[in-house]
């Protein structure tokens, strides 16, 4: 009997030893998997365009279903949990939280659905001046500041964040109709269906360009084979070539073409 209680008392003080280690290494094991995961905010504001929201929020909701939960997708806003009206009189979407700059991941910020131009309250160029008038253009140039943070826009997104001054000398796109507003607020446009600046400033043309962008980001980011799990579920292929300042230049024959005249 003596025998059998040292024994007992013997593993029990084993385990009482290993526990400790086992939990110690459970929650490094956690950790690891937590810094290789990717999370992604998507910017939401009084008058945003739903599809350029949601294209992205689907392909990057996708993307965590391919690739075993290690992505992540919420939708935040720059006063914090909210309903965000959507523009046009659209449904509004919940907002789960506050848009946290200092977060590494990746920050989509969608443009604004309304009337093209004019100085109404339900037209594009209003409502991004009065997304601007908040506290979203302060946080995203903290995150743009952020070396583990890769911001990302659609459409009007990018006009957004140059009428703040904050694509000044930097390369983007936006849709054709703000290309000519994109170049007065001191952006550098190119004509591209995606534009990256550098790894950390993407930028899509027109509404539609959000699903490329995202689908871009994703195969950047976990590789091309979660992108074409995503392009066959969606039955959609991403469209166009991202451009980098990269690579020779392309011969300018509208300059050579004026010089003749």
């Amino acid at each position: 009997m003596k025998k059998i209680l040292g024994l007992l008392m013997a593993i029990s003080l084993v385990i009482s030893l290993l526990a400790p280690a086992a939990s110690a290494a459970s929650a490094d094991k956690k950790e690891a998997s937590k810094a290789n995961s990717l999370h992604v905010q998507i910017v939401l504001y009084d008058g945003f365009d739903l599809m350029d929201a949601l294209g992205p929020y689907e392909v990057f909701a996708a993307a965590g279903m391919f690739a075993e939960g290690k992505v992540s997708v919420e939708l935040v806003s720059a006063e914090g949990k909210r309903s965000v009206p959507s523009g046009l009189k659209g449904p509004a979407l919940e907002a789960q939280a506050a848009l946290n700059p200092n977060r590494p991941g990746i920050i989509v910020v969608p443009g604004a659905s309304g009337k093209p131009a004019g100085n109404s309250e339900d037209a594009v160029p209003m409502i991004l001046r009065q997304a601007k008038n908040t506290d979203l253009t302060r946080l995203i140039k903290q995150a743009l500041d952020n070396k583990n943070v890769t911001v990302a826009t659609v459409c009007g997104g990018s006009l957004l964040l140059a009428m703040d001054g904050l694509l000044k000398d930097r390369h983007a796109v936006t849709n054709q109709m703000g290309m000519a507003a994109l170049k007065a607020a001191g952006a550098i446009p190119v004509n591209a269906r995606v534009v990256e600046d550098d790894p950390r400033l993407v930028t899509g043309g027109g509404v539609t360009s959000g699903l490329d962008v995202a689908l871009y980001l994703v195969e950047r980011e976990l590789g091309p084979r979660i992108a074409n799990a995503i392009e066959n579920l969606f039955e959609y292929e991403r469209k166009g070539t991202v451009w980098r300042a990269e690579g020779m230049m392309p011969t300018d024959f509208g300059a050579n073409s004026a010089a003749i005249r």
